[in-house]
């Protein structure tokens, strides 16, 4: 009973993963829909080149038949020898016309698969670029990267090869099946014999390598991650010499890799051979029967060759059979992982007729909102913002304190969308967020975040980056508002200086005023600064500050603030703690009437009005 049980489950679990494959394909295949007119040319070039090759036997028959024959009782050949240049012309030419219709379907079968390829690695990117920071939250770049490279050409060739060579397979057994029974029928049987047990192999085959290609597509993504993440954090490996270990940490994906690959090849080394040699069998006995036929005047040794050319013709289709699987398994589990990012839903979605933000004034209020990273209303203990009210005026500069995990980064990256509250709402200008186009919101919005990036490309690229309708005159007058204009001008190539990976060749201070230029730059009515001058000496801070307070007019501007003359020119204070707002007010409110912001004061910023005052006030 338990037996029938197992069997039972295991039979409808197989039957599920075929589904699920069919399924898979069936997306792939959706792909080719655009480019419908060129299939069509290249199964009309796959049919004229299959035709042509079924062709030529039976020309090579005839011509062995009326071209070469044996008189049996003189023991001379005769034949008709101008039957024989015009089958060997013949031969000649169907040869040619199969090599050119043969180009035509491979070439056609690439130019498909490439373009193919290129969709989907560009709705690949597109839909990573839109998915929300909480998909990016827990996604690892080099899964991600995995995915736009390997597994799609995993895919491309699947496209270029298995979908068109499939259905020639198909479309050359059936022709060859059709012609063998109309020669000879018992032949065809016994030829056809190797079939079954050849198909079988190969199906099983295929069966075992889709499970380990999964898994050696998963070990492509893993080696990238360790690869990625430890070009990226060279400088604490060094530091902490831990160089063996990750060494180590690489060998062993490298190994499981390794060992994938070979037990991959292992299975198609041991059912390769196995189907050549069933039809290695089946040919032997071919030419025992094939001779007795022949003898016996039943058969012409024109057809035996035939025959002989069909059955080794048969043999390619059926062993290609096997590589085919191989190709079509390798391209189901591509597909599963590409779908897989395709098929994610973005937690932050546009709502339908939207509405555009224009010429807005800047008026931020939050009401009521909470917020959790597993967007459950209903969990209270999870919750990082938790009812939170505040009201910020166009012109009002309004900092942020609180300690590290109070929900100072949360509550601004809220502003633009970037993660949507889980109750409450924000509105700008009496419109909740939730009613407008994440476009219009976003480019509303001029954000400094705490981790600065810069790309792989000159200071002005970086700079215009938000704006690259920029004038000169429009960098110019952001990078002097950052005090960056004239260190610019200092370097080698000036403006097209090339900025190193990641911003490496340039100091902290120095990345930080190039993203307030880069956000200044696109003149937006909110501002955002997480930190942004946290990286930079009290005289560079000074200067920027003075540039700020003129351009900050007229502009709602949120910062999560660490210095005193931050704290000391907001309009409005708001210290959070455990996610809600503990106490709000001005520098010298909350110095008097506050608990939390004098202990915080004490702790970060009494050093520095110390500091100050023994330098008169100014660095």
């Amino acid at each position: 009973m338990a037996a029938s049980i197992d069997s039972s489950f295991t039979y409808r679990s197989e039957s599920v993963t075929i589904l699920y494959a069919m399924r898979t394909v069936l997306r792939l295949v959706r792909f080719l829909k655009k480019y419908w007119y060129r299939v069509i040319l290249a199964y009309v070039c796959l049919i004229a080149s299959t035709a042509f090759s079924l062709g030529i036997p039976e020309l090579i028959k005839r011509a062995i038949d009326r071209g070469i024959s044996l008189d049996l009782q003189t023991g001379q050949m005769t034949g008709d020898q101008q039957f024989l240049v015009f089958a060997g012309l013949a031969i000649v030419g169907a040869s040619l016309l199969r090599g050119l219709f043969s180009f035509g379907q491979n070439y056609l079968g690439e130019f498909i698969g490439q373009r193919v390829a290129y969709d989907i690695r560009n709705r690949l990117y597109d839909r990573i670029q839109r998915l929300s920071f909480a998909f990016h939250d827990t996604a690892q770049t080099g899964q991600l990267m995995s995915r736009a490279t390997q597994d799609v050409e995993a895919v491309r060739m699947f496209v270029s090869m298995g979908a068109l060579r499939m259905v020639y397979i198909v479309a050359t057994f059936i022709g060859i099946c059709a012609l063998l029974f109309s020669m000879n029928w018992t032949l065809a049987l016994i030829s056809l014999a190797a079939v079954p047990p050849a198909a079988y192999w190969a199906i099983r085959m295929g069966r075992k390598l889709r499970p380990i290609w999964t898994d050696i597509q998963e070990g492509i993504a893993r080696m990238g991650i360790h690869l990625q993440e430890n070009l990226s954090g060279v400088k604490v490996v060094r530091a902490f010499t831990r160089e063996p270990y990750e060494m180590e940490g690489f060998r062993k994906k490298a190994m499981q890799y390794y060992e994938d690959g070979m037990l991959s090849s292992r299975l198609q080394a041991i059912y390769m051979p196995l189907m050549a040699f069933i039809f290695t069998l089946v040919s032997g006995l071919i030419i025992w029967y094939g001779g007795i036929e022949v003898v016996g005047g039943r058969l012409t040794l024109g057809e035996l060759t035939q025959f002989y050319f069909y059955l080794a013709m048969m043999v390619m289709p059926v062993r290609m059979l096997g590589f085919m699987v191989n190709l079509i398994s390798r391209g189901i589990a591509a597909g599963d992982r590409i779908f897989e990012v395709l098929d994610a839903q973005s937690a932050v979605k546009e709502k339908p007729g939207a509405t555009e933000l224009v010429n807005i004034k800047g008026l931020v209020r939050f009401e009521g909102v909470s917020f959790s990273y597993d967007a459950n209303p209903y969990e209270s203990l999870g919750a990082v913002l938790d009812k939170v009210d505040l009201e910020a005026k166009p012109g009002q500069m309004v900092a942020l304190l609180g300690s590290t995990g109070s929900g100072k980064s949360t509550l601004v990256n809220l502003i633009p969308r970037f993660y949507d509250v889980t109750s409450g709402r924000i509105t700008i200008d009496g419109v909740d967020i939730r009613d407008v186009t994440l476009t219009s919101l976003r480019r509303s919005i001029g954000i400094v975040q705490q981790d600065v990036f810069l790309f792989s490309a000159t200071v002005r690229d970086n700079i215009v980056y938000g704006a690259t309708d920029a004038s000169d005159e429009q960098v110019f007058a952001a990078t002097r508002a950052a005090y960056l204009h004239e260190f610019i001008e200092s370097m080698p190539e000036g403006y097209d200086t090339w900025v190193g990976e990641r911003g490496l060749t340039l100091s902290g201070g120095q990345k930080q005023r190039l993203a307030i230029a880069r956000t200044l730059l696109v003149n937006p009515r909110i501002l955002i600064f997480d930190d942004s001058t946290s990286s930079v000496d009290t005289e560079t801070e000074f200067l920027i500050q003075q540039a700020l307070r003129e351009l900050m007019k007229g502009r709602t501007t949120f910062v999560i603030a660490q210095r005193l003359q931050t704290v000391r020119d907001a309009d409005q204070i708001l210290v959070l703690d455990k996610g809600t707002i503990a106490e709000r007010g001005t520098h010298a409110q909350l110095l008097e009437e506050g608990t939390i912001y004098p202990q915080i004061y004490e702790l970060q910023l009494r050093e520095q009005e110390e500091a100050l005052g023994k330098e008169g006030g100014q660095p």
